[in-house]
């Protein structure tokens, strides 16, 4: 038995219902906005402040360790000072004397070193502790944003991912009833429209994708389902306001109201 050819009023059906599934899970992506950016910066900027910390924890060992090494350096050279004026009152000669003395002033130009590099060591010590301290406020501070940022996305992520789940597989599904050059057209129109809208109804003569009047002919040619037809402003693809029952009850809606008032007004007349 031959498959039956789909009409084009067919295909033009099943791509509204497509751009509708599609609107509708690009509604829940908005919902959850920028918040899994927002997260991966927070995350990517706390993993940094902790680099950053466990850094300048790692100078301060290296500062403390330097500064315990030039104290214990001091200690050398004061038992060396020590042993050498011991050995002064020993010497022979002045030329033995001379060379001790020598000894002596060069351990001693040694402790003055030392001494100054430990007060520039304790300098810089307490400026990194104080640096420390203030990244772990800001580190603290920053976990504290991210894990708010994330419990938030969770939440949003909970509510809507088994929904936007079944959307996609509905999505999908519906793509292959329509043929490839179709789709392949309506998701370039897609990619290319700020709102993702590639098939829009007419509403109020107009484009509903940019709102730009449609001539009366065109709009015929539309309802008459015989072609697959595009906006010349902004190359959507138009369909039937028939397709969209929301659109036809607010239509419906609207009417009784306009005639109210035309009678109010003849009444006044």
């Amino acid at each position: 038995m031959a498959k039956k050819e789909t009409t084009v009023e067919e295909k033009l059906k099943a791509l509204y219902d497509l751009q509708v599934i599609d609107s509708t899970i690009d509604k829940i992506r908005t919902i959850r906005g920028e918040l899994p950016l927002e997260v991966q910066d927070l995350e990517d900027e706390v993993e940094g402040l902790k680099l950053r910390q466990a850094k300048l924890t790692e100078e301060i060992e290296d500062l403390t360790i330097e500064i315990s090494n030039k104290k214990n350096s001091i200690k050398d050279a004061n038992s060396l000072i020590k042993k050498y004026e011991e050995q002064q009152n020993k010497v022979r000669n002045n030329r033995e004397f001379d060379a001790i003395t020598k000894e002596i002033e060069f351990q001693n130009l040694e402790i003055e070193l030392a001494e100054k590099r430990i007060k520039e060591g304790e300098f810089l010590l307490a400026s990194k502790k104080e640096k420390v301290e203030e990244a772990k406020e800001y580190l603290d501070g920053r976990i504290i944003d991210f894990e708010n940022k994330k419990k938030e996305l969770e939440e949003i992520t909970n509510e809507t991912q088994g929904e936007e789940e079944k959307l996609i597989k509905k999505s999908e599904k519906a793509e292959k009833v329509i043929e490839d050059r179709l789709i392949t057209a309506y998701k370039r129109i897609r990619e290319n429209a700020r709102n993702g809208l590639a098939v829009v109804t007419i509403k109020r003569d107009s484009c509903g994708g940019c709102f730009n009047k449609i001539p009366p002919q065109r709009q015929m040619d539309i309802k008459n389902h015989k072609k697959v037809l595009v906006c010349e402003h902004c190359g959507r693809i138009l369909v039937d306001s028939a397709f969209d029952p929301d659109y036809e009850e607010a239509v419906v809606e609207e009417k009784p109201k306009r005639k109210v008032t035309r009678k109010k007004k003849a009444e006044k007349a």
